[in-house]
This record gives structure tokens, C-alpha cells and sequence, in this order.
């Protein structure tokens, strides 16, 4: 059955509008273990805009299951993986100006840049994965460098403005995901899925993994967090019936 990891970083978003201590992302992480996630996603961006240093440290020490680093490919952002250790780190493109992550990392551009760039994070035990669009030239590209994972970006599906659009999109991730396990990537699909529009991958083959946070956050507001990823939960075990 394909696992679920929950990405707390708007817990972190609505803390850091008023600067204030709380709601808590590292309480909010224990609430989706609690319920059943197999994983925690947050993303230290270069602005710090949302997730804090202190935040990944706290998770590091108290998240059971496995934590999930998403960071730009710069220095700082190595060392602090190394440092930390997560379970996984992903790489994706990160703008100073944009509302959240846009589009696939262009890794056909820099396969050998950031085939060293992944080699001490590799070398110290932690798993690897891209952020990448559905493409071919990416996928491939993907496998060249040495990344154990990819994450499909279904941003484009989800924010589809209509049933044409839409489909199409669709049909370009399902084309991915094949082309992902002929190279034998192991693959996730994250950015923008919810409750409805998840349903298009129920007979998909050989998903590892969904990477959902705002449409979780967003429920977990009005009716709590474990109640919201037991929901998503509850959904993605039909797949598997």
C-alpha cells in the first residue's frame, strides 16, 4: 500500500504570521504519527519563511517514523542535512518570491552537479530523492545522478482549470510514473493533491508515496489534525483493496 507523509510546514506558516510560539509543527508531526502517517515533510527554505532550524532539530529528535528534508541545492543546505540526518532529504527549486514551489527541479541542466552534491549526503546514510515534472529528459536525468527516489509534481493536475487540462496532465504524470520504474526510481507524487483529486491514482501500480500537506492542514483546522490524516489515510488504503 502506498504510504502517506504529511508536510507540517503551514502549521509553521500560521505560527509564523503573528511570530508566535504556537500552533507547534513539531506537535502537529506527533498528531499525524499519532494517526498513522509514516512520514514528516518540511521544507527549510533560504527565508525561513515558514519551518525554522530549531523546528528540524526538534523533529529530528522526536519524530518516530521517518523525517523528510525538502531543501534547495545550496551549501548550507547540505550541512544542515548532514548535520541533522533526516531519513530522507528531497531536492527542490526554490524562488524567493514565490508562494510555494512552482515546478519540477531541472535536473537534465546540472546532472553532473548535482551528482557530487548528493554524494556526502549519500555517503552518510541518507536517502535521496528530486523533485521533478513528469518528463522524460527529467526522469532519465533523475536516474543518472544516483537518486534512490523521485517526487512526481502534480502541481500542474491539481491546479488544472478544467477537465481537458486536467486530463491531460494526468496522462503526463501516469506516462512519468512508467518511465520512472523502467529506470527503477522509486516514486512519490506530491504538490496540490486533496481529497477528490487523489482518487485519479486508486489503480495506479507502484506509488511509494504521497507527499500531502496544505489540503491536510487546511481540514485539520476545522476538525484536528489526527481526525484530517486518518481521512486522507482511510482513502489511500482503498487503493491497496
Amino acid at each position: 500500500m502506498p504510504k502517506l507523509a504529511v508536510n507540517v510546514d503551514h502549521i509553521a506558516t500560521i505560527r509564523q504570521a503573528r511570530l508566535a510560539k504556537e500552533p507547534d509543527p513539531v506537535h502537529a508531526a506527533f498528531l499525524a504519527e499519532m494517526a498513522g502517517a509514516s512520514g514528516i515533510i518540511v521544507h527549510l527554505r533560504e527565508d525561513r519563511r515558514h519551518i525554522q532550524d530549531r523546528d528540524v532539530g526538534l523533529l529530528k529528535q522526536t519524530v518516530k517514523r521517518a523525517l523528510h528534508l525538502e531543501m534547495a541545492a545550496t551549501q548550507e543546505m547540505q550541512q544542515i542535512a548532514l548535520e541533522i540526518k533526516p531519513y530522507m532529504i528531497c531536492l527542490v527549486p526554490e524562488k524567493r518570491q514565490e508562494l510555494t514551489t512552482e515546478g519540477g527541479l531541472d535536473v537534465a541542466s546540472r546532472i553532473e552537479e548535482l551528482k557530487e552534491y548528493l554524494k556526502p549526503i549519500k555517503d552518510s546514510g541518507i536517502k535521496t530523492s528530486l523533485f521533478i515534472d513528469a518528463e522524460e529528459k527529467q526522469i532519465e536525468a533523475a536516474q543518472k545522478v544516483g537518486s534512490e527516489y523521485i517526487e512526481i509534481h502534480t502541481g500542474h493536475y491539481a491546479d488544472a482549470e478544467d477537465e481537458v487540462q486536467r486530463r491531460t496532465e494526468l496522462k503526463k504524470i501516469l506516462k512519468g510514473i512508467k518511465v520512472a520504474q523502467d529506470f527503477m526510481l522509486k516514486v512519490n507524487l506530491g504538490h496540490g493533491l486533496d481529497y477528490e483529486n487523489i482518487w485519479a491514482f486508486s489503480s495506479i501500480p507502484g506509488i511509494n508515496e504521497y507527499s500531502i500537506g496544505h489540503s491536510i492542514v487546511a481540514r485539520a483546522s476545522l476538525i484536528g489534525m489526527e481526525r484530517a490524516v486518518r481521512e486522507m489515510l482511510e482513502i489511500i488504503r482503498t487503493f491497496a483493496d
